[in-house]
């Protein structure tokens, strides 16, 4: 049986957490779209999920086993908006850089298309489930969902809302599971892609 008690991810794991996310998100629709050639998607989702461990670190929670088989990145109530201080600090700005100016601007088109929906949607105070991402050879024991219940149990006890973005409809179940509600969806425009918007209410319980 796996074990599967959680911790606060240290910062000396912070490189471990990243390499595990870009595994998990290698075959992720968006990012096949972004970064259509494997071994450059690779190494941007690596840089790029170790820039948002870190911006998590600083600003959120992050989440992790005893044998780091999963990841899940939270930002707090009062926290959820990427400002520009925020995002130097963590090396964020360096994405366009990182990922090649056409790479980047699909990848831009998406984020700007999900913030709009993310303050659409979720407009009052909210913890935000930025990045949740199982080792892919662990995937389907349930770890995911482990990795989010502490927030998910907080946040009904002091009365706050969940709120996240996917772009796979598969996940919306997965979430739905945990007390999510799909709120909007929509194609992405010019990318075709889809994203689904979830809110889980401050009332409902795991």
């Amino acid at each position: 049986m796996q074990n599967t008690e959680l911790f606060q991810l240290e910062v000396a794991q912070r490189g471990q957490a990243a390499e595990l996310l870009a595994r998990a998100f290698h075959n992720d629709p968006l990012y096949v779209l972004v970064l259509p050639e494997e071994d450059k998607r690779a190494e941007v989702l690596s840089w790029l999920f170790d820039r948002v461990v870190h911006y998590s670190l600083l600003y959120g929670e992050v989440h992790t086993t005893r044998a780091l088989e999963g990841v899940a990145c939270w930002l707090p109530p009062g926290r959820t908006d990427l400002t520009i201080g925020r995002i130097l600090r963590s090396g964020l700005y360096a994405t366009p850089l990182k990922m090649g100016l056409a790479a980047y601007r699909r990848f831009d088109t998406y984020s700007s298309y999900a913030d709009k929906l993310h303050h659409r949607y979720a407009p009052e105070s909210h913890w935000y489930l930025w990045v949740v991402g199982v080792d892919p050879l662990r995937q389907g024991r349930g770890i995911g969902g482990r990795l989010i219940e502490p927030v998910l149990a907080r946040a009904s006890a002091n009365g706050t809302a969940c709120y996240l973005e996917t772009g796979t409809e598969r996940n919306t179940l997965f979430y739905q599971r945990h007390g999510f509600k799909t709120v909007g969806e929509g194609q992405v425009p010019k990318l075709a892609v889809p994203v689904w918007a979830m809110l889980r209410a401050p009332t409902d319980e795991l």
